[in-house]
């Protein structure tokens, strides 16, 4: 069994709204973070009409302080920043936004520009609880997140149970692509039983790191 979630959400009306641009003589920096891994991937400046192109288009374009141009990164190279979310600060004269990237960002080969190795992609799993959260009240009927949690705590530990089954009989085999599939669904089911419960990552996450420092 397979969940499809779609491509991360991106409503930059939203998130960005007023932005100035006069505070900061034209140019605000945007800083890069990856969606999934978290991790800071570089710092560049827009101007307003950078920020349009962004928005429009759905890939990052920075405002090139050395060339006095619009500059999409990945022009050249095909690295493109794919937009996810956009969010200006509490000042309205810096941004946040976040994205997939494609392939290295810094210019040097490096994944990131402060030489940082881009690993992990657990900060997709506080996205995917965020979705879990939202469709727990839509249409039973249009949604399966909603049909297990219409069903009840009971059908819903059922499913925890069962996934748990089918990843321990594919571990037994070699089939790797079955047994990350099984994986995927138990993890899925995990964190609606945590919704279900009330709980988030965060608070199993204190749980481990309370285990740790003893």
């Amino acid at each position: 069994m397979e969940f499809a979630f779609g491509i991360l959400n991106f409503e930059p009306s939203k998130n960005v709204e007023i932005v100035d641009f006069i505070k900061t003589d034209g140019l605000i920096p945007a800083i890069i973070q990856d969606a999934s891994s978290a991790k800071v991937l570089m710092l560049g400046y827009m101007n307003e009409e950078a920020l349009e192109k962004t928005k429009k288009e759905k890939v990052v374009t920075f405002f090139s302080r050395t060339k006095q141009r619009l500059w999409t990164k990945g022009e050249t190279s095909g690295n493109f920043l794919n937009v996810v979310e956009m969010h200006e600060d509490c000042d309205h004269d810096t941004l946040l936004i976040k994205v997939n990237p494609v392939g290295p960002v810094c210019h040097t080969g490096a994944d990131t520009c402060f030489f940082e190795k881009n690993k992990g992609k657990g900060a997709f799993l506080n996205y995917l609880q965020g979705i879990i959260n939202e469709r727990k009240d839509e249409d039973p009927s249009s949604s399966y997140t909603a049909s297990l949690f219409q069903k009840g705590i009971n059908k819903i530990a059922q499913k925890v149970g069962e996934e748990a089954v089918e990843t321990v009989i594919e571990a037994k085999d070699n089939d790797a692509d079955l047994f990350k599939n099984e994986a995927a669904d138990l993890m899925f089911h995990y964190l609606v039983l945590l919704e279900a419960k009330g709980f988030s990552l965060d608070d199993i996450v204190d749980v481990l790191k309370q285990r740790h420092e003893k």
